[in-house]
């Protein structure tokens, strides 16, 4: 017998449960899909325990739910991290790709626009970043890249290159908050078998 479904959403640098994207996935389920358990968590601001937070609930869930990954930016860095861990299929929606790079311009004081949470950003960070990197993407048919090239905050052929042996959806135009999300949630649900 199948196990029921989760859907973990994992949001982006500086976002929240409240992103635009995160509360389509939510209302789609809501409203199409009862039956599985959507978890929009928010994530701790610093990388290595966001790490540690999203190992945590993958693990209190994993035995009794099959867990499916949607992640945003940088919440898309994370997934492939936890794709490549826990061998979960996600589809990752304007990912970041080499964010220990991105974010050195970001280093210093921060504030969550949707927390409202200050913190501090610092090179060490950095480096929680990188390690959390994955080079080889080892099951290729797990991931769905959609992407907008019109991306402004990040080099969109980054993750096409990336990505190459995975399921892509490119469109051209766009914006890094993936215009007209509201299209996919039917087809994400059945991509990651849920």
């Amino acid at each position: 017998m199948k196990k029921p479904s989760l859907l973990l959403y994992i949001h982006g640098f500086n976002s929240s449960p409240l992103s635009h994207k995160a509360q389509v996935m939510t209302r789609y389920c809501e409203a199409q899909r009862p039956d599985i358990k959507v978890i929009t968590p928010r994530l701790p601001s610093y990388p290595k325990e966001a790490a540690q937070y999203l190992t945590q609930l993958v693990e209190k869930y994993q035995t009794d739910y099959q867990i499916g990954l949607v992640g945003s930016s940088l919440g898309g860095y994370l997934s492939t991290w936890l794709n490549h861990r826990y061998g979960l299929k996600a589809v990752l929606v304007n990912p970041a790709v080499k964010p220990y790079e991105l974010l050195e311009d970001y280093l210093g004081t921060q504030v969550n626009p949707y927390t409202q949470e200050e913190y501090f950003l610092e090179e060490k960070h950095m480096k929680e970043l990188f390690s959390l990197r994955v080079d080889l993407i080892d099951t290729p048919s797990s991931l769905w890249l959609l992407q907008q090239e019109g991306d402004e905050v990040l080099d969109y052929r980054q993750a096409v290159d990336k990505y190459s042996a995975c399921k892509q959806t490119i469109e051209k135009d766009g914006d890094h908050s993936f215009v007209d999300f509201e299209r996919y949630p039917e087809q994400i649900i059945q991509f990651l078998n849920l």
